[in-house]
């Protein structure tokens, strides 16, 4: 399978069933960080903004989602989530935590602009 050369196209490559679902996710990593850079990378979405924010990706059972999360309160808030490399899964069978995407995000945009802030001083 060629890899999609856009978000659009990336999500009408997903089975039906979870379009919305990636739909959704979008609509929630766009609103959370609405200044980001969305594009493919590794051939999946990603969206950037001074650096990665997150990336995410649709598997037969779940989503994946791609955030490095130094926080530690969001390490624990989403440690149900977690992957085997530092990634989270967030099962197709399950309602969607789009309230904990938001907080990751958030939190990603906020470091970034701390590492520009500390980038300008220096």
């Amino acid at each position: 399978m060629a890899t999609p050369q856009s978000v659009d196209a990336y999500i009408a490559s997903a089975p039906p069933a979870v379009r919305p679902i990636l739909e959704a996710i979008r609509t929630t990593v766009r609103n959370a960080a609405p200044a980001a850079e969305e594009c493919i990378s590794y051939g999946m979405p990603a969206y950037f903004l001074d650096g990665v924010l997150v990336y995410f990706a649709a598997f037969k059972k779940h989503i994946g989602f791609y955030p490095p999360i130094r926080d530690k309160s969001l390490r624990v808030a989403s440690a149900g989530y977690a992957g085997p490399k530092g990634n989270l899964q967030f099962p197709l069978s399950e309602p969607i935590p789009h309230a904990l995407i938001t907080r990751i995000v958030e939190a990603r945009v906020k470091e970034r602009g701390n590492a520009e802030s500390a980038k300008a001083r220096s």
